[in-house]
Formats: C-alpha cells, sequence, structure tokens
C-alpha cells in the first residue's frame, strides 16, 4: 500500500496499515478465548515463533512495551538491577515501567552506537552484598532505534551471553526489530535465540499488523508470564484476529524489509545532499536519523516545511530527525521525498 496520493509518513513504521489481504487473513480467522487457552490461532502463532527462535514457548502480548515489561517482571524480583544501554528504548521510551511496576533497578551504561560489550558490562556486576541491589539480567536491543537502526552484532551478543551464564545472569532482547536485524545481517533468528533467555519481537512496526508483540522464552518463564501479562490487563479474548494478522505478516512481510533497508539507503543519499544536513549515523536497516544544522533550519521549522510539502517526520533528540521507511512508502515515495528535500536546499 502506497502512500505516493498523499501525505507520506516517515514518523515511524508503526503507521503501516493492513492490507486487503491481511485484512482478508483477519476476517478467516478461527477464534477462541486466548485466556482460557483455547484461541487457535494465537496459539499457533505462539508456538511458530517458539520454533522460529529454538526456544519452547511465547505469549502474545499487546505491544512492545508490555512485551519488555512482561519478560522483564516474570524474571527479576523486586530490588533486582538490570543493565542496559542508555540510549535504549527499555530505558528512554517505556514510562519507566520495570522500576514503575516491576520494582527493577536500571543500570544505564554508555555504549557506542547503542552496543554494550561484554567488557563494558563486565564492571557494572554487583558482587553479593548486603548494601546493593542484585544484578539479575543484562538487556540489548536490535535493531537499536536511538542508534540508527544499528544491527547488534552477533559475535557480541554471544559474548555477553558468555559473560552472563558465567555470573548467573539472564539476557533480555528487546527484539522488537529483530526481522529487520534478520534480514539485513542474514543471521539465522535460533543464533539469536540462543544469545538470549527472554526475548521480544514485535508485529506492528515493520512486519505491518496492527496490533501485538510476542514474548519468546522457555516453557516454565511464559507459564509464569502469563500470569504477568494477566495482572498488567493484558489478557486478550478472541485475541486470533490479531494473530492471523502477525501469522501474515510472518508469511508475506520478512523478506521483503530489505526493500524498507534499500529505500532507507536511497533517502540517507537524499539526505546527504542538502547542505545543512548531516546523518547521525550510517544506515544499516530502515531507520535514518540526521542532523539539522539550526543555523540553517530550526528543528521545528525543518518538520513544518516537510509537511507542507507532504511529508512527515519526527524529532529525534536536540538537532536530530528522525524518517523510517516500512510498507506503506514506495520506492516513487522516496523520489518524491528527495524532491522536497532538494526544494528546501534552494529555499
Amino acid at each position: 500500500m502506497s502512500t505516493s496520493r498523499g501525505c507520506i509518513d516517515l514518523r515511524s513504521d508503526t503507521v503501516t496499515r493492513p492490507g486487503p489481504a491481511m485484512r482478508e487473513a483477519i476476517a478467516r480467522a478461527e477464534v477462541g478465548d486466548d485466556v482460557f487457552g483455547d484461541d487457535p490461532t494465537t496459539i499457533a502463532l505462539e508456538s511458530r515463533v517458539a520454533g522460529m527462535f529454538g526456544k519452547e514457548a511465547a505469549l502474545f502480548v499487546p505491544s512492545g512495551t508490555m512485551g519488555n515489561l512482561v519478560a522483564l517482571a516474570t524474571v527479576v524480583e523486586r530490588g533486582d538491577e538490570i543493565i542496559l544501554d542508555r540510549q535504549s528504548h527499555i530505558f528512554n521510551y517505556e514510562v519507566a515501567s520495570v522500576a514503575a511496576l516491576a520494582g527493577a533497578q536500571t543500570n544505564a551504561l554508555d555504549g557506542e552506537r547503542g552496543v554494550i560489550t561484554a567488557e563494558m558490562v563486565a564492571p557494572h556486576i554487583r558482587p553479593d552484598s548486603l548494601h546493593a541491589p542484585r544484578t539479575r539480567v543484562i538487556a540489548v536491543e536490535n535493531t537499536h532505534n536511538r542508534a540508527g537502526g544499528r544491527v547488534f552484532p552477533l559475535e557480541e551478543m554471544r559474548r555477553i551471553k558468555a559473560l552472563a551464564a558465567q555470573h548467573g545472569l539472564l539476557v533480555h532482547l528487546d527484539g522488537a526489530r529483530i526481522c529487520n536485524a534478520h534480514v539485513a545481517s542474514g543471521v539465522a533468528f535460533t543464533d539469536y535465540g540462543e544469545c538470549c533467555d527472554t526475548l521480544s519481537m514485535c508485529f506492528s512496526k515493520g512486519l505491518g499488523a496492527p496490533v501485538g508483540s510476542i514474548v519468546v522464552s522457555t516453557r516454565a518463564v511464559i507459564d509464569r508470564a502469563r500470569k504477568v501479562r494477566k495482572r498488567l490487563g493484558g489478557g486478550m479474548r478472541q485475541a486470533g484476529i490479531l494473530a492471523a494478522a502477525a501469522l501474515y505478516a510472518l508469511d508475506h512481510h520478512v523478506a521483503r524489509l530489505r526493500e524498507d533497508h534499500a529505500h532507507a539507503r536511497r533517502l540517507a543519499g537524499f539526505v546527504e545532499a542538502v547542505e545543512g544536513l548531516r546523518l547521525a549515523h550510517p544506515v544499516e536497516t530502515n531507520i535514518v536519523v540526521f542532523a539539522v544544522d539550526e543555523r540553517r533550519f530550526t528543528v521545528p521549522d525543518f518538520l513544518a516545511r516537510l509537511e507542507r510539502a507532504g511529508v512527515r517526520a519526527v524529532p529525534f533528540g536536540a538537532g536530530l530527525v528522525r524518517m523510517v521507511t516500512h510498507l506503506d512508502v514506495s520506492a516513487e515515495d522516496i523520489e518524491r521525498v528527495g524532491t522536497a528535500l532538494g526544494e528546501l536546499s534552494r529555499s
């Protein structure tokens, strides 16, 4: 589905809309009551995704934020500590949910473009002490949103998992865009699964489903997570209508992510050609983050001018703008964005 006749919405890949075939899959979904455990389409989705990552079980949840919270709240105790990157989604965009609702403290490290290494993490693993929280989880994000869609290197994930195992810790992978990482890197889903104890994946970003994320782990963890989901109000009834969209996305929208990545690279080229704009990060997947020289444009003025030209983007920190390509954006749309940026450069 293209936006070429209207506004080109690059604010996020969450703005994607289900197309006719996905809507047909939703309409045909066989449903039951998922809280009672008898929604066949949800069961099929959970079984499929668990198998994708080489795990025992999975749990469908309404959102990525709930997915991360359910996973972490299931494996920590109140007063435990989670080590993560300071720029991570969990730390910046989830309303401190692990602190407010799971009672866990976060220890935010300054990673290198979103990547925390085993060497960075090791000094922050706390020894047993009456006076300090227990280090319980190392959380990583792949791809990394604030690092411009960076793919977290597999070898570093393996080293972090080995460090965690050495100290009796767990690894959580915020894999909201793990399908983008898989397509960009060629790394198998099972390889990513081996690097973590719990994992969350989102269906409503680049995969284009309207709602839903999933948590993957051992059967024992998922059994406990089901109760945590219920406690948070995330128990859904005829969830199969949403699970059907997610299954359709897995069948039809994973391999095509390479188109979004190509569009992002093309878009980055247009950005680099504009005086006063500078890429903040190399473009690896579908996210383009760039700096605006505020001697030439302020970010609000730049975004307002873009919107008048029919292009929507978002501010992304001091002097930064983010654009995200997705299945509702065509190659023609990207060329239109390039034209709009070119006109701005001449204004």
